[in-house]
């Protein structure tokens, strides 16, 4: 017998109920089908769970696409993971459906778009060039970047926009890789969000912070001219940035609200391997607490934007995916 003053809780008086009049929040109507081989796409897509990320990826899908069919705003930010993760090609084929109508960019992703359309590759080793002082150093890079924003600048063109007149007329061999070339072609406007001193090509002879600096600010106010169209049902995605542009967004929220503009009732995602501080609270929650919803989505770029744009391309009447 035990020798502690204060004995077990006694369990005869607990109170039970009938399972079935229990509000459960997973049943197997929400359950997975097997995949068959053979089947196609729509198949697959319609056979994931309704359960977790595979149901926020199937509500975000669907706000996408009703985003379209109302004329609200649909803009992607994009870090430079998602150009380094071979992504371009979809985001491309997006635009031509109607399902991106603009991207907001950080300073690492012009670097990598850019490197892509006249080389054709990107992304050097870190750890061998740092050793030797060569990291960030290649001499087309930091030299048509910087180029190309003064020459812009000087156009009052912000950095989007003058990157990509600059790539229409160099005619780069990989052009039909850039996204801020093809959305140029497209008429799709492309802002960047700079940080200064981040991207490489601050360190060039040719830098001139000043252009920079004019045509990061344009940029920004044209992405909070291009949020203006998310209320009543657009969406803004975030994709791979971490801090700045989930900084540079809530900013942009606030300066709308600030100025009497209403932003409301609009859906806000963060797709990422990692959910960081800033991408959940500057744009999944707080932008969203007064109407809206935000989602976010866990796991590797060039696994989630492919079956997302998956889901968008098959999301239509005929498809039989709801």
């Amino acid at each position: 017998m035990s020798k502690y003053r204060v004995q077990p809780f006694d369990l005869s008086d607990v109170n039970t109920y009938p399972l079935k009049k229990r509000t459960s929040k997973v049943s197997v109507d929400n359950f997975c089908r097997p995949h068959e081989k053979g089947s196609g796409v729509s198949e697959f897509l319609g056979n994931l769970p309704d359960i977790l990320g595979a149901r926020n990826l199937k509500q975000l899908a669907h706000a996408i696409v009703n985003a379209r069919s109302n004329g609200r705003a649909i803009i992607w930010g994009i870090g430079g993971h998602v150009v380094k993760t071979g992504l371009s090609p979809i985001l491309i084929d997006l635009m031509d459906r109607g399902l991106i109508s603009s991207l907001a960019m950080n300073g690492s992703c012009i670097v990598h778009d850019f490197e892509i359309a006249v080389a054709g590759s990107t992304s050097e080793d870190v750890d061998e060039q740092l050793k030797s002082g060569a990291f960030g150093m290649a001499e087309e890079t930091g030299k048509g970047i910087n180029l190309a924003i003064r020459e812009g600048v000087a156009d009052d063109l912000g950095i989007g926009e003058s990157l990509g007149r600059y790539l229409e007329d160099l005619k780069p061999a990989y052009s039909r890789y850039s996204l801020l070339l093809q959305a140029y072609l497209r008429n799709i406007p492309v802002t960047v969000h700079v940080t200064i001193g981040a991207d490489v090509v601050h360190n060039h002879p040719d830098v001139l912070p000043a252009a920079i600096g004019e045509g990061s600010h344009r940029d920004f106010r044209l992405l909070a001219r291009l949020m203006a169209e998310m209320n009543g049902g657009g969406v803004y995605l975030n994709c791979g940035s971490a801090v700045t542009l989930p900084e540079v967004f809530l900013k942009c929220v606030a300066l709308l609200r600030n100025s009497g503009r209403q932003l409301r009732d609009f859906t806000t995602a963060n797709l990422d391997f990692i959910q960081h501080y800033r991408p959940t609270e500057n744009v999944v929650k707080r932008p969203v607490q007064s109407g809206g919803r935000g989602i976010a989505v866990t796991g590797h770029h060039e696994i989630l934007i492919p079956l997302l744009a998956a889901w968008l391309v098959e999301l239509s009447p005929d498809t039989g995916i709801e």
